[in-house]
């Protein structure tokens, strides 16, 4: 039972490149250095260091999607553009449920390894109290100006939980003097399910000459695909989507700015996005677990009692800035809530050689085996204030730097009930049964507070026009409480405990950089990354290994790349290799208890990791782009862990290869402006979440088939209006990015899920 917590020709092209870009650096042999001077038509701005800047001046690894990409794509989720993205994986069971990967840098702990931004604002836990890892902010893209996505450890000024980096959603803000409207719709059908359809709108308002309005919305319907027996459904994995954002621009004087913007967005998913397999192959179950009728080789799961999952974001920021001359002063404050209810069938949950729905019905209630069906509503609620105090220098052409302070205080709770339904009809039994002194099966409630104080700096020093060097660091200090409440028949009667703990981590970087050409430098990184600790509320009749706490696991990354385009911007590369060396590996283990098998947190030995990424660009003629990505990855842990993790086993879901093709051209006709584009994307094979009771039945880990999709679309805009038509996953690969633990499902199955299969859609919008 689960705790509460839970290549040669490459290497040629770029030494010809390479040449090219010194010939052009010899034809202007004393260009300005791009920092010092005015951005020009192509360059891409970002924000990666707290402050605007080329993207050929930051001294790392990144990547940068564009919001009209991501919109011609219609890639609305972390599921859509995750393949536009080298070194960048991620497992989910349902949208709005999904764990964030970078350069493998996952051991299947509670907490995230990848933090995720909304313009300056960190979205989700710090802590694994309350299963942030699962529950990255999977904000939808409509209307976002950019998304940056920052490859290794950012603990510098990003602090808690980007050991493997950071994903960075940059929104379109306000326009003074603007007036913009523009509205969307769509449909779609997806084959073996249903039809889809969606909506959005945006309006920007000039409220007076120092004063703007823009606001946003969006409703999305995905359509199911997978259908259930038991109790019957056609496409029972049907989603919704919807919510908005709101944001006021005050400018009161050039030298000063206010920005208040408000979130909200809702994720509804009727049923889990999984399909039962057969454990060992995990192919289709073909037939009734029960009574044998073929499914007609669909992928169904079996259900007797319907699922449902909601997740919900709320977040409100106040961005203040203010020019003092010699410095630009920022305050970053927000508050966010996110809540995650989960209502699944438990039923066939193990207990040792007998399902949960079998002893509750038997041992419990004194009735038939199969009478009743046990499920439980599991529901994680978490609040975030924080706020973040900077001084960035203005106008140095010698040293630029940063200072900073942050803090944020956390509260969360994790809520879980188990309840019997009635395996005949699938509807609650209410009220439950009344036995003397009994207060049901399960009741488990986890209140738990993180406080963390953060000071931090940067700096960066020109030694030449060619030649910077940037240095950081930053010291975090957390503060955790719990308060775990356990009642019901297997905890035999109710406990409560608490516990604490407190530490401090230290986090830098060093990021050495050399412009060989205009847009073209060499660089090194060597940073530190973390991941908080935390306290363990030692349940009754644990052992004496039962661990009271965890340490932050923190990592070291070891990185060098080269970014670089022709002086004629028709072709571009970046590259980068690295090297990551993760300690004390934070984990969920299994510890035996008088209750039987409980999860919670422990630190492992570590892990490593090392890689590849590079991005190429062609620009072969006017309005014609090829972008090739492509990434290795090697992962390993050290050491073996409880969970059924052994030395030298390649963590979950880091595929040791990806790579994407993307092609696009559009062109000017009669006044219109068509496009057209393809991207194929492939993975290479899995290993799942570490699992001991798969590998003690199996001898193995469970594996996920590599697999590779392609996408088109096209589309023309006709001066208000634009028409386009897209087809994704046209070869319908049934990839699967899930499972379940194993035995949870009917009959020795297992739970597992796919992409979506092959989906055709159109969209018409207007502009104003």
């Amino acid at each position: 039972m689960r705790n509460i917590r839970r290549s040669a020709s490459v290497a040629s092209a770029l030494a010809l490149f390479l040449g090219g870009a010194a010939a052009a650096q010899q034809a202007s042999p004393d260009p300005a250095p791009p920092e010092r001077e005015t951005a020009q038509v192509g360059d891409i701005i970002v924000t990666a260091q707290k402050r605007e800047q080329l993207l050929s001046d930051v001294p790392q690894s990144m990547s940068v999607l564009g919001g009209e990409a991501l919109e011609q794509r219609q890639a609305r989720t972390i599921a859509d553009y995750a393949a536009l993205v080298p070194g960048l994986s991620f497992e989910s069971g349902n949208p709005g449920q999904t764990r964030v990967v970078l350069r493998g840098i996952n051991a299947g702990g509670a907490s995230p390894t990848v933090a995720v931004y909304l313009d300056d604002t960190p979205f989700g836990s710090s802590t694994g109290q309350t299963n942030g890892a699962t529950l990255a902010g999977d904000f939808d893209t409509f209307d976002i100006e950019r998304l940056e996505v920052l490859r290794g450890p950012q603990g510098t000024l990003y602090g808690a939980n980007s050991l493997g980096g950071v994903v960075k959603y940059v929104t379109v803000a306000p326009k003074l003097g603007e007036w913009e409207a523009r509205g969307q719709g769509g449909v779609e059908t997806v084959r073996d399910g249903g039809t889809g359809y969606s909506g959005n709108a945006l309006v920007n308002v000039p409220l007076g000459d120092a004063v703007a309005l823009r606001a946003s919305g969006f409703y999305r319907r995905t359509a199911g695909y997978i259908d259930a027996i038991g109790i019957a459904d056609d496409d029972v994995n049907r989603a919704r989507s919807y919510g908005g954002r709101a944001s006021l621009l005050l400018k009161p004087t050039d030298r000063l700015s206010l920005r208040l913007t408000a979130v909200l967005q809702n994720i509804e998913v009727d049923s889990r996005n999984a399909f039962d397999a057969d454990a060992a192959t995990l192919r289709p179950i073909t037939a009734d677990p029960f009574t044998g009728a073929t499914t007609g080789g669909r992928e169904v799961r079996y259900q007797l009692f319907p699922d449902r999952n909601e997740v919900s974001y709320r977040l409100y920021t106040g961005t203040l800035d203010y020019d003092l001359g010699f410095a630009s002063f920022t305050s970053v404050t927000s508050y966010s809530r996110q809540v995650a209810t989960d209502r699944s069938d438990v039923s066939y949950n193990d207990l040792g050689g007998i399902t949960l729905a079998q002893y509750a019905s038997s041992a419990i209630y004194g009735l038939a085996p199969d009478a009743y069906g046990i499920y439980y509503p599991n529901r994680s609620t978490q609040k975030k204030f924080t706020q973040e105090l900077r001084l960035a220098s203005n106008g140095s052409a010698t040293l630029e730097w940063l200072v900073g302070g942050y803090y944020t205080r956390e509260p969360g709770q994790l809520y879980q009930r188990y309840y019997p339904f009635d395996t005949a009809t699938g509807r609650p039994v209410t009220p439950v049964p009344k036995i003397p002194g009994f207060n049901g099966l399960v009741l488990a409630q986890l209140d738990s507070t993180y406080k963390e104080f953060a000071g931090f700096g940067s700096a960066t020093l020109h030694l030449s026009d060619k030649f910077d060097l940037t240095a950081g660091g930053r010291y975090s200090h957390n503060d955790q409480r719990t308060t775990q409440t356990l009642d019901g028949a297997l905890f035999n009667g109710a406990s409560q405990n608490r516990a604490t703990s407190k530490e401090g981590v230290f986090t830098w970087s060093v990021s050495p950089r050399y412009e060989f050409a205009p847009h073209s430098e060499v660089y090194a990184r060597v940073a530190k990354g973390y991941r908080p600790g935390g306290p363990n509320v030692v349940p009754p009749g644990a052992g004496p290994d039962y661990p009271l706490q965890t340490d932050a696991d923190t990592l070291m990354s070891y990185e060098a790349g080269i970014r670089a385009e022709t002086a004629d911007r028709t072709f571009g590369i970046d590259l980068s290799g690295y090297y990551l060396d993760w300690d004390k590996t934070l984990i969920v283990a299994t510890f035996q208890t008088d209750a039987g098998p409980i999860s919670a947190d422990a630190n492992g030995e570590g892990a490593r990791s090392y890689g590849v990424e590079a991005t190429a660009t062609l620009r072969p003629t006017r309005g014609f782009t090829v972008t090739t990505t492509v990434a290795y990855n090697n992962t390993r842990l050290r050491g073996d862990t409880s969970n059924g993790g052994r030395d030298g086993d390649q963590l979950p879901f880091a595929p040791t290869w990806n790579a994407n093709v993307s092609a696009e051209y559009s062109w000017d006709w009669d006044g219109a402006r068509p496009y057209v584009g393809a991207d194929v994307s492939t993975v290479s094979d899995r290993l799942g979440n570490f699992d001991a009771a798969y590998r003690d039945l199996f001898g193995r880990r469970i594996t996920f088939d590599g697999y590779t999709t392609a996408s088109l679309r096209a589309g023309v805009s006709l001066g208000r209006f634009d028409l386009s038509v897209y087809a994704r996953n046209i070869g319908d690969s049934r990839g699967l990015i899930s499972a379940g633990t194993y035995p949870t499902r009917p009959n020795g199955a297992i739970e597992v899920s796919p992409i979506q299969p092959r989906t055709i859609g159109a969209t018409l919008g207007v502009g104003f």
